[in-house]
């Protein structure tokens, strides 16, 4: 599995759940199984290496704006989140997270932002095909995030930062 294998099933997986994170989890494990383990490995490889290349202090503080607060592990569901959304809306956050204000334009901090189930759908396939728990395959971030840290609660440094997310979301 490559890095267009693995975002076309991430595509197909949204649109089939319109975009529904709990659906698109389910829907990603149906097809994960179909694959053989190696490729549900693969596919776990790339999750991982995007899961780990989001962990970043401005991507956090994008995410602060829109979910009105992020704590740690609300950080976590949120890049999960983030890849479910597809290659377009990932990439284009991590270039630059303000963009994100136009990448998601009817975003709902009640509905959107959080997709734990996304993080673990090729260790539920692989456990289904194998009857094994998924090897290893990088292991969840350790330190801190990449990036110079902001001050989430400093409105002066968000706006500044985030100006398209703090119109929307800002001070709420």
């Amino acid at each position: 599995m490559d890095e267009t294998d693995f975002w076309q099933i991430i595509d197909d997986t949204w649109e089939a759940a319109v975009g529904d994170p709990d659906e698109q989890a389910e829907r990603l494990v149906e097809r994960l199984v179909q694959l053989t383990p190696d490729d549900v490995i693969d596919f776990a490889r790339l999750f991982e290496a995007r899961f780990q290349r989001a962990y970043r202090h401005d991507l956090w503080g994008a995410a602060h704006l829109l979910l009105d607060g992020a704590s740690e592990e609300t950080f976590d569901y949120f890049r999960c989140w983030l890849i479910g959304q597809g290659r377009e809306v990932f990439e284009g956050g991590l270039a630059e997270p303000d963009d994100l204000a136009d990448l998601l334009p009817e975003f709902d901090e009640e509905e959107d932002g959080e997709a734990e189930d996304l993080g673990y759908a090729a260790d539920e396939a692989y456990e289904q095909l194998t009857g094994l728990p998924l090897p290893d395959v990088g292991g969840r971030q350790a330190g801190r995030p990449s990036g110079t840290p902001l001050d989430f609660e400093d409105p002066d440094v968000m706006a500044k930062r985030f100006p398209k997310l703090w119109e929307r979301y800002g001070d709420q």
